[in-house]
């Protein structure tokens, strides 16, 4: 991992993270926790921690690291860390002092959590996010990984949330319109972008949707390989 100046380029510190591994298909996120600034990264082995100012490594969690690739980007808040594991599950942990370091504390970690290419968001004290295995978009209480509900057949979808809802752009191309609430699973609408892109089926694998949407200013914007929708929401929502 590397640290730039983002006006010059140049390398303010270089990190060699023990394993060597690669990044996955996730950001790095800033989080504060026990006693020091850390970026988290979710690397082919495990998430990690680096401290900020000097890029040192702090620590490493491998559960996350079960499914066959890397690509959830961590959600953090007071202190607390949760990955997804690819078509497998999600955990939990807690970040605390560990004398003049930072170790890992597992909370839980369960089958059937977010996992997905879309990641989840936190809203209040709950996640939601799909789950690949079961095609199920799922809620679930973040400090105790209690799952509230789960809708089925969803597939795996890209989530933003905005204004007490979820947005949901299906890795089909679908977009899907879902109440933020943890009571039950509430769908306002869907729809389907016109003129969809062609999709290219390399082998086993076939081109989705994996852009996240994205809202702001009373639009949201649907991407999709090289076609851009924008849709005014504000009469709707």
């Amino acid at each position: 991992m590397v640290a730039l100046n983002k006006k010059t380029g140049a390398v303010i510190w270089k990190s060699a993270v023990p394993g060597a591994d690669p990044a996955g298909y996730a950001s790095a996120i800033a989080v504060q926790a026990g006693g020091r600034k850390q970026y988290v990264q979710f690397l082919e082995k495990g998430m990690v921690g680096v401290d900020a100012k000097t890029g040192e490594f702090l620590w490493r969690y491998k559960e996350v690291a079960k499914g066959p690739a890397q690509a959830f980007t961590p959600i953090a808040r007071d202190g607390y860390v949760y990955g997804g594991a690819l078509a497998v599950g999600g955990g939990l942990i807690r970040l605390k002092r560990d004398g003049a370091g930072v170790a890992p504390e597992q909370v839980y970690f369960a089958r059937g959590l977010p996992n997905g290419f879309g990641g989840a968001v936190l809203v209040g004290d709950y996640l939601y996010g799909t789950e690949i295995a079961g095609k199920e978009l799922v809620a679930a209480e973040f400090t105790t990984g209690k799952v509230k509900w789960k809708a089925e057949s969803l597939g795996m979808s890209s989530v933003a949330y905005a204004d007490g809802h979820l947005y949901l752009h299906k890795e089909n191309g679908d977009c899907v319109l879902v109440e933020a609430t943890p009571e039950a699973y509430r769908e306002k609408g869907r729809f389907i972008p016109p003129n969809q892109p062609k999709k290219k089926q390399a082998g086993q694998f076939a081109e989705g949707a994996f852009a996240y949407p994205v809202i702001a200013n009373g639009r949201l914007y649907i991407r999709d390989l090289e076609t851009l929708w924008a849709y005014d929401i504000k009469a709707s929502r």
